[in-house]
């Protein structure tokens, strides 16, 4: 875990005043996460129920028994990038969650090692303080490297200047017992931030939108948090627990509030498992191959074999043009 930040060398470049653009993007993420905090955006739309989730849940635990459907504790010697960002660092973790988009896990495993050996592990004043072009160079093996960098090099930054040190630790904060109250200087001790506050603050950072952030929730924090990636979009979406017209943004925020909270690890991890694995739901090459949840929606939802197909290849083409 980083401490406070040496005051005594300045950035090598100051930091650039936040864009327009930059702003009303944020304004914009926030507003969506206020607006769908307590209420789906698709108020009548009423899957998946409660009795699907758990039913879906048991037949991907069933079929991927080696796929471990609870959460566990955040470890030390984890890569972040690996690991969605399960580690106990909030600020690793982001760092992690952002290294691993748009790529493989044996690229983004590499980026963050990279990453560690020039740098220092969570060492993120020297990366703060770097020339983008050592970050990019560092990071490169994860792809989109520029971008990246950028991300990464903004947040710490903007983390330093709102706190005065490289710490998002107070995400982490457990709940006080009355009694500790009256103890207000024992700094050791934090406040409980909600997951809505913890969302907030993770999506105010640019370039951090609302999939990373409820990886962090879910992996760093263990909260109950329900992250849409690529795969849990297209399953999702091929399973009828989304509207047609939902994008990956508003697919989360409903899947977030309907689900209940103890499937959404398993459930999250399971259908990540799935969609790496399975060719049977993929596109229409894959039409003849077998899938557990093709049955499923044949069996339990007296779908016919043309309708599954129909609805894997309208998933898959959402799910790309959703990336």
């Amino acid at each position: 875990m980083s401490g406070p930040a040496s005051t005594s060398a300045p950035l090598k470049r100051p930091r650039s005043p936040v864009s327009a653009a930059a702003t009303d993007n944020r304004t914009k993420k926030l507003k969506l996460l206020a607006e769908h905090a307590a209420a789906s955006p698709f108020p009548d739309f009423l899957h998946p129920t409660i009795e699907e989730a758990y039913d879906v849940h048991r037949v991907l635990a069933t079929a991927h028994p080696d796929i471990t459907t609870t959460h566990r504790a955040p470890s030390e010697g984890s890569n972040s990038a690996k690991t969605c960002g399960s580690v106990p660092n909030v600020l690793e973790s982001l760092i992690g969650t952002i290294l691993s988009q748009n790529t493989s896990g044996k690229n983004s495993t590499a980026a963050k090692r990279s990453l560690d050996a020039a740098f220092g592990r969570n060492n993120f004043e020297a990366i703060a303080k770097a020339d983008k072009a050592e970050v990019v160079e560092a990071i490169r093996h994860g792809g989109l490297a520029n971008k990246k960098a950028g991300v990464i090099q903004t947040i710490l930054r903007d983390v330093h200047a709102k706190y005065g040190e490289y710490s998002l630790q107070h995400l982490a904060g457990v709940p006080v017992s009355p009694k500790d109250e009256k103890n207000p200087e024992d700094k050791t001790l934090r406040k409980a931030v909600s997951n809505e506050d913890a969302m907030a603050e993770l999506v105010s950072f640019e370039g951090v939108g609302p999939k990373t952030a409820s990886c962090v929730l879910m992996f760093c924090l263990g909260r109950y948090s329900f992250p849409v990636d690529t795969h849990v979009f297209r399953l999702t979406r091929l399973l009828g627990w989304v509207p047609q017209k939902a994008d990956r943004v508003t697919a989360q925020a409903h899947l977030d509030i309907v689900l209940p909270g103890e499937l959404k690890y398993g459930l999250h991890v399971l259908m990540v498992g799935h969609g790496r694995r399975c060719k049977g739901c993929k596109n229409a090459s894959s039409s003849k191959a077998a899938c557990v949840l093709k049955d499923w929606l044949k069996d339990r939802k007296g779908l016919t074999k043309q309708e599954v197909q129909e609805a894997v290849l309208e998933s898959d083409v959402k799910a790309s043009e959703s990336t």
